[in-house]
Parts: C-alpha cells; sequence; structure tokens
C-alpha cells in the first residue's frame, strides 16, 4: 500500500460549504421530529441508550485502534477507519431501527445525544486513539488536525442544526409532520451524489484502493455491528433494544468524517476514500440487516412487536408516511 499515491481531492470552497451544508441539511430534518422527551429517555431508561454509546464512543475506537495495529494496515487506511470510528451515529439509523421492527425510542434517543457529545468526544478519540496506535502515530502528526476548528464544524454541522430542527419542529408541528420524510430522501440522495461525484473525480485512486479498502470497511462495518449487538447480549437488554444499539453502533456518521477531511486536510486520498466507501456500504449493510430482522419478526421471531415500537421517545410516528404502514403491518 505504500507505493500508492494519495489522490489530491481539493473541494472548491463553494463545493466545500455545500457539503457542510448537506449534512447540517440532514440533521435538521432528522432533528424536526426530536423533542426534549426523546433526550429524558436516557434519564428514565439508561440502560440501552446507555449501553450502545459505550459501544460506539468506547468500544469501537478502540477495537478499531488495536485491529489496525495488530493487523499493520497502512497508516493512511487505518487513521481513516479510526475517524469513522470516532464519529456519532447515522441520521439513517432511525429510519433502518424502524425497517428491522426494534425500539424507535432508544435508537432516536441514542443518536440525539451521541450527536451532541460527538462535539467533544469525536476530535478527542481521534487523538487519542491515532496517538496509541504507532503505526498511526507519527501520521496523525503530519496531519495536525486543529481540534478547535474541528469542534466548531461538529458545533454547526451537527448540534446548531440539531437544536434549529428541534425549535422549528415544535413550533410548526404540521410541517415537521408533512417534511420529515422529504429530508430523509433528499439528504440521502444528495449525500450519495457527493461520493459518487468524489469518486468518479480521482476514479484511478479509487479503483487502485477499491479492493483493499472495501474489504477493510466490510470488515471495520461487521465489527461495529458485532460490537453494538453483543455488548446488547451483555448487558441483557430486550430484543428491541439490543436491535437499535446493534444499528446505532453500525452506521457511523461518515459523512461527518467527509467533512472533517475535505475541510481540513484533503490531500488525505486513502482516508477519504474509506469515509466514502463507508457511506456507501453501512446503509447496504443496514438495510440487509433491518430485512432480515424484518423478515424474522413476522415470520413468529423475537421483536415481533417493533412496529409498535416505531415511535419516538414523545409518542410521535417516524413520519406521518410511515404511520399508515405502521398500523397496517401491526395488525
Amino acid at each position: 500500500m505504500d507505493q500508492l499515491v494519495a489522490a489530491n481531492f481539493q473541494m472548491s470552497p463553494a463545493t466545500l460549504l455545500a457539503l457542510n451544508g448537506v449534512l447540517a441539511f440532514m440533521m435538521f430534518g432528522v432533528s424536526l421530529g426530536l423533542r426534549p422527551a426523546d433526550f429524558a429517555v436516557v434519564l428514565r431508561r439508561p440502560l440501552a441508550p446507555v449501553t450502545g454509546l459505550v459501544a460506539q464512543f468506547l468500544l469501537l475506537p478502540a477495537l478499531t485502534c488495536l485491529a489496525t495495529w495488530l493487523l499493520h494496515i497502512d497508516s493512511r487506511l487505518a487513521l481513516g477507519m479510526i475517524l469513522v470510528s470516532c464519529c456519532p451515529g447515522g441520521t439513517f439509523s432511525n429510519v433502518m431501527t424502524w425497517l428491522g421492527r426494534a425500539n424507535v425510542a432508544t435508537s432516536v434517543s441514542m443518536t440525539a445525544v451521541s450527536s451532541l457529545a460527538a462535539v467533544v468526544l469525536t476530535p478527542l478519540n481521534f487523538a487519542l486513539y491515532a496517538s496509541l496506535n504507532p503505526y498511526t502515530r507519527e501520521a496523525l502528526q503530519a496531519i495536525a488536525l486543529p481540534a478547535e476548528n474541528v469542534v466548531l464544524l461538529v458545533v454547526l454541522v451537527l448540534a446548531l442544526p440539531m437544536f434549529s430542527g428541534m425549535v422549528i419542529g415544535a413550533r410548526f408541528p404540521a410541517f415537521a409532520r408533512n417534511s420529515e420524510g422529504w429530508f430523509r430522501g433528499a439528504s440521502l440522495l444528495v449525500f450519495f451524489l457527493f461520493v459518487a461525484i468524489s469518486v468518479a473525480k480521482h476514479w484511478q485512486t479509487a479503483v487502485q484502493l477499491a479492493g483493499a479498502v472495501l474489504t477493510l470497511v466490510i470488515a471495520h462495518n461487521a465489527l461495529a455491528f458485532a460490537i453494538g449487538h453483543l455488548s446488547g447480549r451483555l448487558m441483557r437488554l430486550p430484543v428491541a433494544d439490543r436491535r437499535a444499539v446493534t444499528m446505532e453502533v453500525g452506521i457511523q456518521n461518515s459523512g461527518l468524517a467527509l467533512a472533517i477531511l475535505f475541510t481540513f486536510y484533503p490531500s488525505a486520498g486513502e482516508m477519504l476514500v474509506v469515509a466514502g466507501f463507508w457511506g456507501v456500504w453501512h446503509l447496504v449493510a443496514g438495510l440487509s440487516l433491518a430485512g432480515c430482522w424484518n423478515f424474522y419478526s413476522r415470520s413468529g421471531g423475537p421483536g415481533n412487536t417493533g412496529f409498535q415500537l416505531g415511535k419516538t421517545a414523545a409518542g410521535r410516528p417516524l413520519s406521518r408516511a410511515a404511520a399508515p404502514a405502521l398500523e397496517g403491518k401491526s395488525q
């Protein structure tokens, strides 16, 4: 891997601003349905959310660091894996949790809390675990991501849009109900478009890295899902909560990793390819897992009450479009 030349993924200021705007747009749309009660779930029923958050911000980055060290993974690829593992849960985990007949209240509360915690924990964890791995320590020093600027970026693309979405959703509930599904679909489409443009722009480098990176991304994502699942089993969570924790840990906000890299180190080609491939693969894997859970539950297996749990902590359906399906499929 050392002979591979890193691609220059330099974006224009306008394109970079658009990418960060897409992330903020995604978080705003997800947050339209959030209420303070969704955060209160962590206080009322803390076991499942806390289990998931520990798995997400402690176990996943720690085991990622250990695996990249023991397997002697190329330092730039390892840095990309560590950065993705330090990001909060992805914004589409709530939908996949609902599709998998899991506890959406747990998923929503975890997404909300992890997005806020990421303001501090994402740059802190990345600096810590990248420095603990002797193979990535030197590469980390070469990158020298400015911690205070990373915090500012996370605030602008996660925390501020979340707060704005909650305020707008509470002030205009009809708008929130009507637009939530549209926001999710549009943001997913635009995010895929950014990934496709980035890969197409540097197709030769992507092809050179594809075999090794795709294998690492699939294995890394499987590790994330396994950590979430085993953590839930260890804490003896109910099936619906265990599925929610599994999905939250497995669906990472790789878009945030891309934004950090494009903003502060656009020449880190290998790291960008890792984050870009993860952004596509974790959706494929998550939807496949949700489909398996759904089929198993519909055939009478554990978790067959999941659609009754397809609401936020405040008792609202995930979206207006989801409500009829929720009622129809729970009959």
